[in-house]
Protein backbone atom coordinates (compact mmCIF):
# COMPACT_ATOMS: atom_id res chain seq x y z
CA UNK A 1 0.00 0.00 0.00
CA UNK A 2 1.42 3.60 -1.04
CA UNK A 3 0.08 6.73 0.68
CA UNK A 4 0.44 9.92 -0.36
CA UNK A 5 2.34 12.83 1.49
CA UNK A 6 -1.43 14.48 1.75
CA UNK A 7 -2.68 10.76 3.62
CA UNK A 8 0.33 10.95 5.70
CA UNK A 9 0.07 14.45 7.25
CA UNK A 10 -3.67 13.33 7.88
CA UNK A 11 -2.48 9.78 9.69
CA UNK A 12 -2.08 9.79 13.35
CA UNK A 13 1.68 9.26 14.32
CA UNK A 14 2.80 6.18 16.08
CA UNK A 15 6.07 6.01 18.52
CA UNK A 16 6.72 3.18 20.10
CA UNK A 17 8.85 3.43 23.16
CA UNK A 18 10.65 0.71 24.27
CA UNK A 19 13.86 0.13 26.67
CA UNK A 20 14.96 -3.08 29.33
CA UNK A 21 13.04 -2.98 33.03
CA UNK A 22 14.50 0.01 34.87
CA UNK A 23 16.01 1.59 31.47
CA UNK A 24 13.95 4.86 32.15
CA UNK A 25 10.96 4.52 30.06
CA UNK A 26 8.59 4.97 32.43
CA UNK A 27 10.23 8.28 33.68
CA UNK A 28 10.65 9.48 30.26
CA UNK A 29 6.49 8.82 29.91
CA UNK A 30 5.50 10.83 33.08
CA UNK A 31 7.41 13.31 32.13
CA UNK A 32 5.86 13.14 28.71
CA UNK A 33 2.43 12.91 30.14
CA UNK A 34 2.72 15.48 33.28
CA UNK A 35 4.32 18.06 30.59
CA UNK A 36 2.13 21.09 29.32
CA UNK A 37 3.54 20.78 26.07
CA UNK A 38 0.08 21.24 24.41
CA UNK A 39 0.08 17.91 22.73
CA UNK A 40 -3.04 16.04 23.34
CA UNK A 41 -1.33 12.35 22.98
CA UNK A 42 -3.11 9.05 23.74
CA UNK A 43 -0.52 6.67 25.43
CA UNK A 44 -0.80 2.92 25.15
CA UNK A 45 0.39 0.55 28.25
CA UNK A 46 1.00 -2.83 27.12
CA UNK A 47 0.24 -4.05 30.79
CA UNK A 48 -0.11 -1.80 34.33
CA UNK A 49 2.21 -3.50 36.35
CA UNK A 50 3.89 -1.80 39.60
CA UNK A 51 6.06 0.05 37.29
CA UNK A 52 3.29 1.92 35.60
CA UNK A 53 1.85 5.41 35.45
CA UNK A 54 1.41 6.78 39.32
CA UNK A 55 -2.30 6.84 39.98
CA UNK A 56 -2.12 9.95 41.26
CA UNK A 57 -1.75 11.31 37.72
CA UNK A 58 -4.53 9.39 36.60
CA UNK A 59 -8.08 11.52 36.95
CA UNK A 60 -10.45 8.66 36.90
CA UNK A 61 -11.12 5.25 38.07
CA UNK A 62 -9.01 2.66 37.13
CA UNK A 63 -11.78 0.52 36.11
CA UNK A 64 -12.16 2.02 32.72
CA UNK A 65 -9.90 0.80 30.13
CA UNK A 66 -9.15 4.55 28.62
CA UNK A 67 -8.03 6.93 31.65
CA UNK A 68 -7.96 11.14 30.79
CA UNK A 69 -5.04 12.60 32.05
CA UNK A 70 -5.42 16.33 33.60
CA UNK A 71 -3.35 17.54 30.72
CA UNK A 72 -5.72 16.05 28.04
CA UNK A 73 -3.60 13.54 27.92
CA UNK A 74 -5.01 9.58 27.71
CA UNK A 75 -3.51 6.63 28.90
CA UNK A 76 -4.93 3.38 27.96
CA UNK A 77 -3.49 -0.31 28.77
CA UNK A 78 -3.67 -3.17 26.10
CA UNK A 79 -5.64 -6.36 27.96
CA UNK A 80 -5.55 -8.63 24.85
CA UNK A 81 -4.92 -7.17 21.63
CA UNK A 82 -3.09 -4.11 20.04
CA UNK A 83 -4.98 -4.28 17.40
CA UNK A 84 -8.26 -4.27 19.36
CA UNK A 85 -7.11 -1.19 21.20
CA UNK A 86 -6.23 0.72 17.78
CA UNK A 87 -9.30 0.15 16.59
CA UNK A 88 -11.23 1.47 19.83
CA UNK A 89 -8.84 4.00 19.42
CA UNK A 90 -9.71 4.84 16.15
CA UNK A 91 -13.68 4.36 16.45
CA UNK A 92 -13.75 6.79 19.57
CA UNK A 93 -11.80 9.54 17.83
CA UNK A 94 -13.90 9.40 14.42
CA UNK A 95 -16.76 9.57 16.77
CA UNK A 96 -15.56 12.82 18.83
CA UNK A 97 -15.20 10.73 22.03
CA UNK A 98 -11.46 10.95 22.16
CA UNK A 99 -9.64 14.29 21.30
CA UNK A 100 -5.41 13.15 20.45
CA UNK A 101 -3.18 13.84 17.89
CA UNK A 102 -0.40 10.89 18.24
CA UNK A 103 -0.27 7.60 19.39
CA UNK A 104 2.78 6.71 22.30
CA UNK A 105 2.63 2.63 22.80
CA UNK A 106 4.91 1.57 26.16
CA UNK A 107 5.69 -1.75 25.75
CA UNK A 108 6.73 -4.22 28.52
CA UNK A 109 10.73 -4.22 29.26
CA UNK A 110 11.16 -7.35 27.71
CA UNK A 111 9.21 -7.20 24.75
CA UNK A 112 10.39 -7.19 21.00
CA UNK A 113 9.11 -4.17 19.60
CA UNK A 114 8.82 -6.61 16.05
CA UNK A 115 5.34 -7.61 16.37
CA UNK A 116 4.14 -4.43 17.16
CA UNK A 117 5.48 -2.55 14.55
CA UNK A 118 4.12 -5.25 12.44
CA UNK A 119 0.76 -4.32 13.11
CA UNK A 120 0.25 -1.13 11.15
CA UNK A 121 1.37 -3.11 8.39
CA UNK A 122 -0.97 -6.15 8.29
CA UNK A 123 -3.99 -4.70 8.76
CA UNK A 124 -5.47 -2.08 6.24
CA UNK A 125 -8.09 -0.47 8.37
CA UNK A 126 -4.82 0.51 11.17
CA UNK A 127 -2.53 0.98 8.42
CA UNK A 128 -4.28 3.58 6.89
CA UNK A 129 -5.46 5.60 9.67
CA UNK A 130 -2.28 5.43 12.19
CA UNK A 131 1.18 6.00 10.90
CA UNK A 132 4.16 4.65 12.26
CA UNK A 133 6.74 7.15 13.62
CA UNK A 134 9.38 5.75 15.26
CA UNK A 135 10.59 2.77 17.37
CA UNK A 136 12.60 4.88 20.48
CA UNK A 137 14.50 2.34 22.47
CA UNK A 138 16.01 4.05 26.19
CA UNK A 139 19.29 2.07 27.81
CA UNK A 140 20.78 2.29 30.77
CA UNK A 141 24.49 3.39 30.52
CA UNK A 142 24.78 1.58 34.06
CA UNK A 143 23.75 -1.90 33.29
CA UNK A 144 23.28 -1.66 29.50
CA UNK A 145 26.42 -3.59 28.89
CA UNK A 146 25.34 -6.51 30.68
CA UNK A 147 22.06 -6.43 29.85
CA UNK A 148 23.04 -6.14 26.57
CA UNK A 149 25.01 -9.64 26.98
CA UNK A 150 22.65 -11.20 28.97
CA UNK A 151 19.12 -10.74 27.13
CA UNK A 152 18.07 -11.21 23.72
CA UNK A 153 15.10 -9.13 23.63
CA UNK A 154 17.31 -5.77 24.72
CA UNK A 155 19.49 -6.70 22.07
CA UNK A 156 16.18 -6.90 19.57
CA UNK A 157 14.95 -3.35 21.02
CA UNK A 158 18.52 -2.04 19.72
CA UNK A 159 17.90 -3.90 16.32
CA UNK A 160 14.82 -2.26 15.59
CA UNK A 161 15.25 1.31 17.04
CA UNK A 162 15.57 4.71 14.95
CA UNK A 163 16.51 6.32 18.18
CA UNK A 164 18.41 5.36 21.18
CA UNK A 165 18.40 7.33 24.35
CA UNK A 166 20.80 6.65 27.08
CA UNK A 167 19.67 7.51 30.54
CA UNK A 168 21.55 7.19 33.93
CA UNK A 169 25.00 8.87 31.75
CA UNK A 170 25.89 10.54 35.03
CA UNK A 171 26.43 6.74 36.63
CA UNK A 172 29.65 6.45 34.28
CA UNK A 173 32.71 7.14 33.45
CA UNK A 174 33.24 8.83 29.91
CA UNK A 175 34.99 5.87 28.79
CA UNK A 176 32.27 3.40 29.77
CA UNK A 177 29.62 5.49 28.27
CA UNK A 178 32.07 5.61 25.14
CA UNK A 179 32.27 1.93 25.15
CA UNK A 180 28.54 1.30 25.04
CA UNK A 181 27.97 3.94 22.15
CA UNK A 182 30.25 2.39 19.95
CA UNK A 183 28.88 -1.08 20.56
CA UNK A 184 25.28 0.48 20.00
CA UNK A 185 26.23 1.43 16.79
CA UNK A 186 27.78 -1.58 15.95
CA UNK A 187 24.44 -3.29 16.26
CA UNK A 188 22.51 -0.35 14.69
CA UNK A 189 24.40 2.14 12.98
CA UNK A 190 20.96 4.15 11.26
CA UNK A 191 19.82 4.83 14.86
CA UNK A 192 20.35 8.67 16.46
CA UNK A 193 22.07 7.90 19.56
CA UNK A 194 21.31 10.54 22.37
CA UNK A 195 21.64 10.86 26.18
CA UNK A 196 19.10 11.53 28.31
CA UNK A 197 18.90 12.70 31.96
CA UNK A 198 16.18 11.80 34.06
CA UNK A 199 13.67 11.88 31.16
CA UNK A 200 14.81 15.40 30.35
CA UNK A 201 14.27 14.25 26.46
CA UNK A 202 13.34 16.90 23.97
CA UNK A 203 10.17 15.95 22.72
CA UNK A 204 10.43 17.05 19.24
CA UNK A 205 13.36 14.35 19.31
CA UNK A 206 11.23 11.81 20.03
CA UNK A 207 8.34 12.79 18.58
CA UNK A 208 8.12 13.04 14.42
CA UNK A 209 11.55 11.19 13.82
CA UNK A 210 10.07 9.70 10.78
CA UNK A 211 11.81 6.66 11.31
CA UNK A 212 9.19 4.54 9.32
CA UNK A 213 8.92 7.07 6.26
CA UNK A 214 10.90 6.03 2.78
CA UNK A 215 11.32 9.41 2.34
CA UNK A 216 13.40 9.94 5.31
CA UNK A 217 17.32 10.07 4.77
CA UNK A 218 19.15 6.58 5.21
CA UNK A 219 21.40 7.71 7.68
CA UNK A 220 24.47 5.33 9.13
CA UNK A 221 26.45 6.71 11.48
CA UNK A 222 29.62 6.80 10.11
CA UNK A 223 31.86 5.44 12.82
CA UNK A 224 30.40 2.19 12.25
CA UNK A 225 31.54 2.57 8.63
CA UNK A 226 35.42 3.65 9.64
CA UNK A 227 35.44 0.45 11.91
CA UNK A 228 33.77 -1.57 8.73
CA UNK A 229 36.71 -2.90 6.26
CA UNK A 230 36.28 -1.66 2.64
CA UNK A 231 34.09 -4.82 1.10
CA UNK A 232 34.84 -5.75 -2.46
CA UNK A 233 32.00 -4.51 -4.25
CA UNK A 234 31.72 -0.75 -5.55
CA UNK A 235 31.33 1.86 -3.31
CA UNK A 236 28.96 5.03 -4.05
CA UNK A 237 30.75 8.46 -4.56
CA UNK A 238 30.68 9.36 -1.40
CA UNK A 239 32.84 6.93 -0.49
CA UNK A 240 36.58 8.97 -0.30
CA UNK A 241 35.61 10.27 2.91
CA UNK A 242 34.91 7.11 4.35
CA UNK A 243 38.41 5.40 2.25
CA UNK A 244 40.58 7.86 4.35
CA UNK A 245 39.14 7.49 7.62
CA UNK A 246 39.70 3.44 7.01
CA UNK A 247 43.02 4.13 5.73
CA UNK A 248 43.93 6.32 8.61
CA UNK A 249 41.90 3.61 11.09
CA UNK A 250 44.18 0.54 9.46
CA UNK A 251 47.56 2.89 9.58
CA UNK A 252 47.25 2.95 13.29
CA UNK A 253 45.25 -0.08 14.15
CA UNK A 254 47.95 -1.61 16.18
CA UNK A 255 48.68 1.50 18.36
CA UNK A 256 44.78 1.95 18.73
CA UNK A 257 44.00 -0.96 19.64
CA UNK A 258 46.60 -1.37 22.80
CA UNK A 259 45.49 2.23 23.51
CA UNK A 260 41.90 2.08 23.05
CA UNK A 261 41.52 -2.01 23.91
CA UNK A 262 38.18 -1.04 26.64
CA UNK A 263 37.25 1.29 24.16
CA UNK A 264 37.28 -1.51 21.25
CA UNK A 265 36.41 -4.72 23.15
CA UNK A 266 34.56 -7.40 20.79
CA UNK A 267 30.89 -8.46 21.37
CA UNK A 268 29.83 -11.26 20.24
CA UNK A 269 26.48 -9.61 19.95
CA UNK A 270 23.52 -11.40 18.01
CA UNK A 271 22.35 -8.30 16.67
CA UNK A 272 24.37 -6.63 13.96
CA UNK A 273 24.67 -4.68 11.11
CA UNK A 274 26.25 -4.31 7.68
CA UNK A 275 25.62 -1.81 4.91
CA UNK A 276 25.60 -2.83 0.64
CA UNK A 277 26.78 -0.29 -1.57
CA UNK A 278 27.35 -0.34 -5.49
CA UNK A 279 27.12 2.54 -8.63
CA UNK A 280 25.83 -0.32 -10.63
CA UNK A 281 22.24 -0.37 -11.28
CA UNK A 282 20.35 -3.18 -9.81
CA UNK A 283 18.39 -5.15 -12.35
CA UNK A 284 14.79 -4.88 -10.75
CA UNK A 285 13.82 -8.35 -11.72
CA UNK A 286 16.74 -10.06 -10.46
CA UNK A 287 16.21 -8.23 -7.05
CA UNK A 288 12.72 -8.56 -6.75
CA UNK A 289 13.42 -12.45 -6.87
CA UNK A 290 16.55 -12.38 -4.53
CA UNK A 291 14.82 -10.06 -2.37
CA UNK A 292 11.65 -12.01 -2.01
CA UNK A 293 14.37 -15.26 -1.27
CA UNK A 294 16.11 -13.50 1.71
CA UNK A 295 12.74 -12.48 3.24
CA UNK A 296 11.06 -16.02 3.13
CA UNK A 297 14.54 -17.83 4.73
CA UNK A 298 15.80 -14.83 7.11
CA UNK A 299 12.55 -12.95 7.81
CA UNK A 300 11.94 -13.98 11.61
CA UNK A 301 15.90 -12.74 11.73
CA UNK A 302 16.19 -9.17 9.59
CA UNK A 303 14.28 -6.98 12.31
CA UNK A 304 15.01 -3.15 9.73
CA UNK A 305 15.99 -2.73 6.69
CA UNK A 306 16.06 0.19 4.17
CA UNK A 307 17.86 1.37 1.07
CA UNK A 308 18.20 3.90 -1.14
CA UNK A 309 18.09 1.91 -4.90
CA UNK A 310 19.52 2.56 -8.48
CA UNK A 311 17.35 0.57 -10.65
CA UNK A 312 18.18 0.40 -14.33
CA UNK A 313 15.87 2.38 -16.45
CA UNK A 314 14.74 4.35 -13.87
CA UNK A 315 15.34 8.01 -13.54
CA UNK A 316 14.18 8.08 -10.10
CA UNK A 317 15.89 6.36 -6.76
CA UNK A 318 13.56 4.06 -5.16
CA UNK A 319 13.04 4.19 -1.99
CA UNK A 320 12.72 0.53 0.13
CA UNK A 321 12.18 -0.93 3.61
CA UNK A 322 10.86 -3.49 5.36
CA UNK A 323 10.05 -4.94 9.14
CA UNK A 324 10.70 -9.36 8.88
CA UNK A 325 8.48 -10.17 5.78
CA UNK A 326 7.07 -7.25 5.23
CA UNK A 327 8.69 -4.89 2.83
CA UNK A 328 7.94 -1.77 0.42
CA UNK A 329 8.95 0.40 -1.82
CA UNK A 330 8.31 3.36 -3.41
CA UNK A 331 9.52 6.07 -5.98
CA UNK A 332 11.84 8.52 -4.67
CA UNK A 333 12.93 12.76 -5.59
CA UNK A 334 14.77 11.88 -9.48
CA UNK A 335 18.78 11.74 -9.71
CA UNK A 336 20.15 15.36 -10.15
CA UNK A 337 21.97 15.90 -12.93
CA UNK A 338 25.34 16.06 -11.46
CA UNK A 339 24.45 13.29 -8.84
CA UNK A 340 25.99 9.97 -9.77
CA UNK A 341 23.31 7.21 -8.89
CA UNK A 342 24.08 4.39 -6.22
CA UNK A 343 22.56 1.78 -4.10
CA UNK A 344 22.95 1.98 -0.38
CA UNK A 345 21.23 -0.29 1.83
CA UNK A 346 21.54 -1.13 5.68
CA UNK A 347 20.59 -4.68 7.11
CA UNK A 348 19.69 -4.88 10.88
CA UNK A 349 19.23 -8.23 12.45
CA UNK A 350 20.37 -11.36 13.99
CA UNK A 351 23.24 -13.54 13.06
CA UNK A 352 22.41 -12.79 8.99
CA UNK A 353 25.13 -14.20 6.83
CA UNK A 354 26.45 -10.77 5.20
CA UNK A 355 28.71 -12.48 2.75
CA UNK A 356 25.28 -14.31 1.39
CA UNK A 357 23.52 -10.80 1.19
CA UNK A 358 26.59 -9.37 -0.25
CA UNK A 359 27.13 -11.90 -3.31
CA UNK A 360 23.30 -12.26 -4.07
CA UNK A 361 23.02 -8.40 -3.95
CA UNK A 362 25.96 -8.39 -6.20
CA UNK A 363 24.26 -10.77 -8.86
CA UNK A 364 21.41 -8.68 -9.23
CA UNK A 365 23.48 -5.87 -10.41
CA UNK A 366 22.69 -4.75 -14.26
Amino acid sequence: MTVTQAQANKMVPVTVLTGFLGAGKTTLLKRILTEFHGKRIAVIENEFGPESIDNELLVQDSDEEIIELNNGCVCCTVRGDLLKTLTDLKNRRLNNELNFERVIIETTGVANPGPVCQTFFMDDGIAEYFRLDAVITVVDAKHGMQTLDTQPEAQKQVGFADRILISKKDLVSDEEYASLKHRLVHMNPRAEIMPVHFGEADLDKILDVTGFNLNSILEIDPEFLQDDHPDTHDHPHDHDHECDAHCTHDHHHEHDHHEHNHHHAHHDDEIGAFVFTSNKPFDPQRLEEFLSGVVQVFGPDLYRYKGILYMKGVKQRMLFQGVHMLMGAEPGKLWGPKEKPYNKMVFIGRKLPKDVFTNGLTQCLA
